[in-house]
């Protein structure tokens, strides 16, 4: 056992390397930046002062969002996702699968649950002895599961998930700002000094050095943020995107997009005027989510259990949920008009509602 406890603390020392280094190298550049460029280089005090004006609101925004992202706890699932103890004990009692799952299912009655595993079986995190709701992971690093988990950053030594997700884009958002000014602003006087138009000082390696950084970071960092707005877009995770979720009615990596706008919503709120801050805005709890079948699928209200079992209620939505699943008038018309024809024609399993899944 302590052997096992050291090296689990040694990696956890050694996991605060990449963000240690993220870190001299923010404070190496606000150095070069403030001190070597703006004091020491540049001669217009004029020029000197709205540099560091947007440099500084830059850079504060950026920090803000970096330090939110690092330290904001992981959402975990909450006390009713845990078997009841003498279910639990049933369970690790049990070395059938069949048996666990039957436990499993009568565990799951009243739990708002609507992705599977591949093979159609409640999900369960035999790590964590919870149920996973929809959209949520065991994370290995981090040892836990992680509500709506996008993916584990080494760069943030975190999670990424439903607790910080919004804080993760807007890192990336106005750390590719930060690179990108510090780039465009250097860019002349990195010409000078390069043609040797400036006298060679202290400041010339600083402000070579500071432009090569900053359009290296500009690159790798607008890859992956143009990736991350598109996710959004979809209303997936990095993990859906490479791995569709599993509904009752098969797989559809397309099952929770509502839509962009309200995509972009469930992640940074209603209210865009908090958009680009990084405070808590996203809708939701993190355990359940809106999907496009929950209006359409006429069997969707209930869960189907296996051959010798009774069919289970799901709760119902969450008021933040309605909200999301809400269309407009002309988009209701529509649905209601194409449901009752395919009632009639009895092939409601081959049709596909604009607000269905697959």
């Amino acid at each position: 056992m302590a052997p096992t406890h050291v090296l689990r603390c040694c990696q956890r020392g050694l996991a605060w390397i990449p963000v240690i280094f993220i870190a001299l190298v923010v404070c190496w550049s606000y150095y070069a930046y403030v001190v070597e460029l703006c004091i020491f280089t540049i001669p217009s005090i004029g020029e000197q002062i709205v540099y560091l004006i947007f440099f500084h609101l830059s850079f504060i925004m950026f920090v803000w969002s970096y330090w939110k992202t690092i330290f904001t706890k992981p959402a975990n699932p909450s006390k009713e996702f845990c078997l009841p103890k003498a279910e639990k004990e049933r369970y690790e009692k049990e070395e059938l699968p069949e048996s666990q799952q039957e436990i499993l299912w009568r565990a799951a009655t009243s739990l708002p649950l609507y992705t599977r595993t591949g093979a159609g079986a409640i999900r369960y995190c035999d790590r964590c002895q919870v149920i996973k709701p929809d959209r949520c992971h065991h994370c290995s690093a981090c040892d836990m599961c992680v509500l709506k988990m996008d993916h584990h950053c080494p760069w943030v030594n975190n999670c990424v998930g439903f607790s910080n997700y919004k804080f993760f884009i807007l890192f990336l958002a106005y750390s590719l700002v930060y690179c990108l000014f510090i780039a465009a602003t250097v860019l002349q006087y990195f010409i000078k000094f390069w043609t040797n138009e400036l006298p060679d000082t202290h400041a010339k390696f600083h402000v070579l050095f500071l432009f090569f950084v900053a359009a290296m970071f500009c690159i790798s960092i607008l890859s992956l943020f143009s990736y991350h707005l598109w996710l959004v877009g979809k209303n997936r995770s990095t993990i859906e995107a490479f791995r569709a979720p599993v509904f009752r009615t098969g797989s559809d990596k397309n099952g929770f997009s509502l839509g962009f706008r309200k995509n972009i919503a469930q992640v940074f709120g209603d209210q865009k005027k908090y958009w680009l801050l990084p405070v808590f805005t996203s809708q939701g709890d993190g355990l359940t989510f809106p999907t496009r079948l929950v209006n359409s699928d006429v069997e969707q209200a209930t869960v189907t259990l296996q051959p010798d079992a009774a069919e289970v209620p799901v709760s119902p939505l969450s008021e933040s949920q309605n909200r999301l699943l809400s269309n407009d008038q002309h988009a209701n018309n529509i649905g209601e008009h194409l449901a009752n024809n395919t009632l009639k024609s009895g092939e409601l399993a081959l049709v596909f509602l604009p607000i269905a899944a697959q």
